[in-house]
């Protein structure tokens, strides 16, 4: 059975469906951007049969004394609300399981957001999530997620929490069988100019068969985000509580599957990057980038469909070597960086391979720029970033930033870019692993070619292997082997 979303349902109706559920009862408590998300289910009417407490805590003091103290005194942060929803969560099963467990499905749900100040000095954002049974006396369920608020007036701001708020709600008891349609209905009421969702994350019996990495794409699909973020586990993080005030070296590629180059790439770029005399290696955060457009086939179009299963694939090796991902609808690098400076000033390193280095410089691309070439590397270049290229084999020859040839009103820009340390050649690489391309070891995987596995790091050959990814079987093998 499948479900349709339904967009014509409007707030109000939403709030209302579950005011008169009898089933759903549960409790509210929200700091920051007002108490926008309750009173929405005050005003639809019959709020009665849903909601036993609504509360907040504005003042840190009371926060402390009711959710205990941060070691990070953060009260706009995960840990805060995951100590919001233990403790409202804790107090509805204490007080009421007994009266009413076997009719009701309890939920609690909280939200901590800061919104636009008076002087609109910060940029609002915040978290919130639900904690619900699916049935009566049933285990319990969490959905967490992060909320870029980008209207440009408090009370906007605190009326898309609102929104959002009873979005997720619906979406909880309604459509948590369908994950797409869950993520599609949080933006009913609600567009991407208002709110940006980055990070998503669902728990519980009931979501077993949920993917968060998956969920981390759909956001990028669907435009919710621009960029999402997950870690060696698997887990959805938050971009800016993982990279805030760090360091960030960031090496984009197809990785389909990841080969000895692209490991080589990574330990060398690091490492030269570590070598810079104003970057701190204690702080610094390593992310493998994956695009959408590189998740399709070579040369698709815009929009062709992207293959699931070949981005778990990849995502499965990645987190194999223990690699934080991120993906990104940043086509160009330019746009890259321009995000990640928004949430560090310290510097960054991109690692590139040589062909990257000729599409940036290649004109074409930023003919809807005003500015053309100019604007992207006034975002680009101005920053505190420096691009590490690695070379690449061509009839013979390694090309790296020594051979890279431009029309002559380029020429000066890019001896500019030399000369301010802007673009330097990664050095110590391995050349023998510049023999052989992505595409010829994905072909020799699929086709079962003895020997592949040395074209690859010993821990990426055992998961292929394990877990028969890239259309790799052992049938095929064997049956080329008895063909040689």
């Amino acid at each position: 059975m499948s479900i349709i979303h339904n967009k014509n349902i409007g707030t109000k109706q939403k709030a209302l469906a579950i005011n008169l559920d009898p089933t759903i009862y549960g409790s509210f408590a929200e700091i920051g951007a007002g108490q926008d998300v309750a009173a929405n289910f005050f005003k639809a009417g019959a709020a009665a049969g849903t909601i036993a407490k609504t509360m907040s805590a504005y003042d840190m003091v009371f926060s402390d004394a009711i959710y205990g103290v941060q070691q990070v005194r953060r009260y706009v942060s995960e840990n805060r609300l995951m100590s919001m929803l233990n403790h409202e969560y804790s107090l509805i099963m204490e007080r009421l399981a007994e009266s009413r467990g076997n009719t009701s499905t309890f939920f609690a749900f909280s939200a901590t957001f800061s919104a636009l100040n008076y002087h609109k000095t910060n940029e609002g954002h915040g978290w919130m999530g639900l904690r619900f049974q699916m049935e009566p006396n049933g285990k319990y369920h969490d959905v967490v997620l992060h909320v870029k608020l980008l209207d440009n007036d408090n009370n906007l701001q605190q009326q898309a929490v609102g929104v959002l708020g009873v979005n997720l709600i619906y979406a909880c008891f309604y459509y948590h069988e369908y994950p797409t349609v869950f993520l599609q209905s949080l933006m009913d009421d609600l567009n991407t100019d208002r709110i940006q969702i980055d990070m998503i994350r669902f728990e519980g019996p009931g979501f077993d068969k949920v993917d968060n990495r998956l969920m981390s794409l759909h956001l990028v699909k669907l435009g919710f985000s621009d960029a999402a973020v997950f870690g060696p586990d698997g887990k959805n993080l938050q971009p800016s509580e993982v990279l805030y005030k760090k360091h960030i070296v960031v090496v984009r590629g197809r990785f389909r599957p990841l080969i000895n180059v692209h490991l080589d790439m990574i330990n060398t770029g690091v490492e030269q990057f570590m070598g810079e005399p104003d970057v701190d290696s204690n702080n610094l955060v390593v992310v493998t980038e994956l695009t959408l457009q590189s998740l399709k086939e070579r040369d698709a179009d815009i929009n062709a469909e992207i293959d699931e299963k070949d981005f778990l694939d990849r995502v499965d090796i990645l987190c194999s070597l223990g690699q934080t991902v991120l993906i990104s609808n940043f086509h160009e690098y330019y746009k890259l960086v321009a995000y990640l400076s928004k949430i560090t000033k310290l510097k960054m390193g991109v690692v590139l391979g040589y062909p990257n280095l000729e599409y940036i410089f290649s004109e074409e691309h930023y003919k809807d720029l005003p500015g053309g070439i100019l604007e992207s590397f006034a975002t680009l270049f101005s920053r505190k970033v420096k691009l590490f290229i690695y070379p690449t084999l061509r009839d013979g020859e390694i090309w790296n930033t020594q051979k890279f040839s431009l029309p002559p009103h380029l020429t000066d820009l890019y001896q500019y870019l030399l000369a301010n340390n802007k673009i330097e050649d990664i050095e110590h690489y391995n050349k023998n692993n510049l023999q052989i391309e992505t595409d010829k070891v994905l072909q020799f995987i699929k086709q079962g070619t003895p020997g592949w596995e040395k074209y690859v790091p010993v821990e990426v050959a055992a998961v292929i292997k394990a877990r028969s990814l890239f259309g790799y079987s052992a049938d095929t093998l064997n049956k080329t082997e008895a063909n040689i």
